[in-house]
């Protein structure tokens, strides 16, 4: 009898548990948070992978190298693709294999003594991530990730502005970035391991700031990387950021060749607000190293600056 009881008991919690479990998911659907919520339930069975500090670790390595290698395929291959060279910034300049391999050299052995032990580390000594029910709320899943890129734009616009101003400084660490007057899609992460270390470390802690939910941190990450990779890629390709959002509030790859070209200007790694306010900005060029009339104009002004001093 009181083993019937039990078991009584036992399947009626079950029951409730998985009632309440479908009233809360249902609830999730009807609020706007369907679409989300489908994607963060993928979870479901993996929690131990997902949960694991080592994930954010292995997805964001994967995913950047995933999505660095059709742009090397590009270079490399794409020579005479003429619907792709078309968009090529600076149309005199080639990556060769000796490019690749330099850069993807310097990129591995980051990796390597750089990322691997500090993720062995997170391994050892951070918790599991806890793994809401609910997936965020479309709101908080954009906002969060634009104030995040805000927040990592201004950060790096001061550490890249001190480290071209300071001789020592660009000397010794951000020269190795400088190395490639023409930058291509490996060249994303040629880094010095110092500059490597900060870049991780903001992108990681800004979510930080505002208690993202692990799927917005998570896709902010990858987010990051998109934009930071199309930065390098020497394309000024039509379905960029910078082609697609409005009032040229993204710099793009056009803007970072510039960088490259003159390293002065330009140190806003997205965005380009800070770069107009402190007077930084230069005027990219275009795909096919079109020369717009404010290029023009601004070197104009540049040289005679430069005979007047």
């Amino acid at each position: 009898m009181t083993e019937g009881i039990l078991e009584f008991g036992r399947a009626l919690y079950i029951n409730t548990s998985d009632v309440l479990t479908g009233v809360v998911r249902n609830n999730a659907l009807s609020s706007g948070r369907s679409l989300l919520q489908v994607i963060w339930d993928l979870r479901l069975g993996r929690e131990d992978l997902v949960s694991s500090p080592l994930f954010p670790v292995i997805l964001s390595v994967a995913f950047y190298f995933s999505l660095c290698t059709p742009f090397m395929i590009a270079d490399i291959y794409g020579k005479k693709w003429k619907w792709i060279q078309k968009y090529k910034i600076q149309t005199d300049k080639e990556v060769t294999l000796d490019q690749v391999f330099d850069t993807l050299s310097l990129t591995f052995w980051n990796h390597v003594l750089f990322i691997l032990p500090a993720a062995v580390g997170q391994m050892i000594w951070t918790p599991p991530t806890p793994l809401p029910e609910l997936a965020p709320s479309w709101f908080e899943f954009i906002w969060q990730q634009i104030a995040s890129l805000v927040v990592f734009d201004f950060q790096y616009f001061v550490w890249h502005w001190t480290h071209h101003k300071v001789r020592f400084l660009y000397r010794h660490i951000h020269s190795v970035h400088h190395r490639y007057h023409s930058p291509f899609v490996w060249v994303t992460q040629y880094l010095h391991p110092w500059e490597l270390v900060t870049v991780g470390f903001l992108t990681t802690t800004n979510t930080w700031f505002f208690k993202c939910h692990p799927m917005t941190t998570w896709s902010y990450m990858l987010l990051s990387i998109v934009v930071s990779v199309e930065a390098h890629i020497g394309f000024d390709l039509p379905f960029c950021f910078n082609n697609i959002l409005p009032f040229g509030m993204i710099g793009g790859a056009p803007k970072h060749d510039m960088h490259h070209l003159k390293p002065l200007t330009n140190f806003s790694p997205f965005f380009n607000h800070w770069d107009k306010t402190f007077d930084t900005f230069c005027p990219p060029m275009k795909a096919g190293g079109v020369r717009p009339k404010n290029l023009v104009e601004y070197e104009r002004r540049t040289k005679e600056i430069k005979k007047v001093c």
